[in-house]
């Protein structure tokens, strides 16, 4: 039985695992990038296992590389940097990719109520607005926070860094790793688990006020 709390004034959502289906552009992309990688001389041997790749999604960049290939060089990290964006940003171009079943009406339904909307991403800054803009969501969000442009170190700094620039009093964050959740709780937000993506490890949403298995389901709340 859900128990409905009061409407919020602002949500803040991840992008991948919760209201992107990643996997659908990643996964080519990644096997793309170490064809490349190889080509160049970066890296030999067979491609990392994509369960590596699907496990750091929500990391920072540096720390996906750091887990996917830990005995690459800093200069094959970050050609895999350039590599992985940019195959990922033609997947889009092509209509590629895929949001989660419900995203665009549940969006559509808060905004309605009034709920600010924003996306609060650990990816970087092209990324995280070609998907929305790919997506059909651009006109949902009031705008778009990405570690890549606000260069922050965590989660935590910025979903601060929006609360503060947009004088916001009650929010949640929406997400399905531990840095959402460490960036909910930190902030005295409340947190909303999305737990349907298959990314996450063990004990990884612990703490979170709500759990969600569908993402219709957070209007079930509000």
């Amino acid at each position: 039985m859900s128990t409905q709390r009061n409407l919020p004034e602002a949500m803040f959502f991840d992008m991948d695992g919760t209201l992107f289906q990643t996997e659908t552009i990643l996964l080519p992309a990644y096997h793309a990038t170490f064809d490349v990688l190889r080509e160049k001389g970066l890296f030999t041997g067979e491609t990392p296992p994509e369960e590596r790749i699907l496990g750091a999604l929500g990391m920072l960049l540096e720390h996906i590389w750091q887990r996917v290939m830990p005995e690459a060089s800093i200069e094959a990290r970050l050609a895999a940097d350039e590599l992985l964006l940019q195959f990922q940003m033609d997947a889009l171009k092509q209509g590629q990719g895929k949001l989660y079943d419900g995203v665009a009406e549940t969006l559509q339904v808060l905004h309605d109520k009034g709920v600010r909307l924003f996306v609060a991403s650990n990816g970087l800054e092209g990324y995280v607005g070609s998907v929305t803009e790919a997506m059909g969501l651009s006109h949902s969000f009031e705008d778009l926070y990405s570690a890549g442009k606000y260069q922050t170190r965590s989660k935590v700094d910025l979903v601060k860094i929006a609360l503060d620039k947009h004088q916001i009093g009650s929010a949640w964050m929406v997400g399905d790793r531990s840095s959402d959740v460490e960036a909910g709780l930190k902030n005295n937000l409340t947190v909303a688990a999305c737990d349907y993506a298959g990314f996450r490890e063990a004990g990884e949403l612990e703490g979170a006020h709500i759990r969600i298995r569908s993402f219709a389901e957070l209007l079930e709340y509000v």
